[in-house]
């Protein structure tokens, strides 16, 4: 089984940074893609950035020229870099990464989930 932990969330002032941090741990082979999403109340979740295993990222138009998504596969760490944050970002942000385990079966992971709250 596969588990991603999520943190680096909290509360802040319209215009600043957090930095959110997802690390996966147990039994696996490969990390393929790993990505962000959030969920604000009363909205579908949607998917805010994603890496996949070689370093190519895709961001929400929303996002971009804000965010930067990152990986360290030595740590099987993801990271979500947030600037200039706005109170529309705020929402509960999931980690979210597949890949292959030891069995060669793929596995699908999500995080519990870390809120991110921007005040105006």
């Amino acid at each position: 089984q596969v588990q991603l932990v999520e943190s680096g969330g909290g509360l802040v002032q319209a215009g600043g940074s957090l930095r959110l941090s997802c690390a996966a741990s147990g039994l696996f082979l490969r990390l393929n893609n790993m990505g962000w999403y959030r969920q604000a109340p009363g909205k579908q979740r949607e998917l805010v950035a994603s890496i996949t295993g070689s370093g190519a990222t895709n961001y929400a138009d929303s996002v971009k020229g804000r965010f930067t998504i990152s990986r360290d596969n030595a740590k099987n760490t993801v990271y979500l870099q947030m600037n200039s944050l706005k109170p529309e970002d705020t929402a509960v942000y999931n980690c979210n990464a597949d890949g292959l385990t030891f069995s060669l079966a793929p596995f699908h992971s999500w995080g519990q989930g870390t809120q991110v709250t921007v005040s105006s």
